[in-house]
């Protein structure tokens, strides 16, 4: 399931990062590789602030739909 679907402070594993080649880059630079854990923080109007790698990061909700948990 995309990570917009999944529940608020509960860990989840990355499992895919789909998209274009250059958005899995950036996504990656960001700490989201699959098989690391992820955890939403906080939700507003879709866009997501999400806890990777010990560090917390603010996402659009387009590039959370591409994160696969």
């Amino acid at each position: 399931m995309p990570l917009t679907l999944a529940t608020a402070g509960v860990p989840q594993i990355i499992k895919r990062i789909g998209g274009k080649d250059e958005t899995q880059r950036f996504l990656a630079s960001l700490g989201f590789v699959t098989g690391s854990e992820v955890t939403i923080i906080s939700e507003y109007d879709g866009n997501v602030i999400v806890n990777v790698k010990e560090s917390r990061v603010a996402i659009s909700k387009s590039m959370a739909s591409r994160i696969l948990v």
